[in-house]
């Protein structure tokens, strides 16, 4: 009966989504997926990217440099696809760089879900 009346001692399982991590690696891939239709959360996977770079193994080092280069690179396309909507052009830029990270966002997925390095995390394209 004195066994009831102790508290359970807590347990260290496995990290949490704001944790450095495969599982934060993987939220901040959602959030650039989401980000797609919603704007704002690529922003704070961005964030969160940067706030646990450095502070993981090296396998889920690779998965931070690669998410934080597609988010930069992103950008980068996206404002040249704007600029290039006075010509026209600009319209197929914007489905071609909406393509091009969602291929980068799904390669990062997968290999985090096979626990494996990217193998270029410096590559501007796949």
């Amino acid at each position: 009966m004195s066994d009831m009346n102790q508290e359970p001692t807590p347990t260290r399982g496995s990290p949490g989504w704001l944790e450095p991590g495969p599982a934060n690696v993987q939220l901040v891939y959602i959030l650039y997926l989401v980000s797609l239709v919603v704007g704002i959360t690529a922003l704070i996977g961005v964030v969160i990217a940067y706030m646990n770079r450095g502070k993981s193994e090296a396998w889920v080092e690779t998965h931070y440099t690669w998410a934080i280069r597609t988010f930069w690179i992103g950008l980068l396309f996206g404002l040249v696809s704007a600029i290039l909507m006075v010509v026209g052009i600009g319209f197929l830029l914007f489905l071609a760089v909406a393509v091009w990270a969602i291929v980068r966002i799904v390669i990062g997925l997968q290999a985090v879900s096979r626990n494996e390095p990217i193998r270029n995390p410096e590559s501007w394209m796949l």
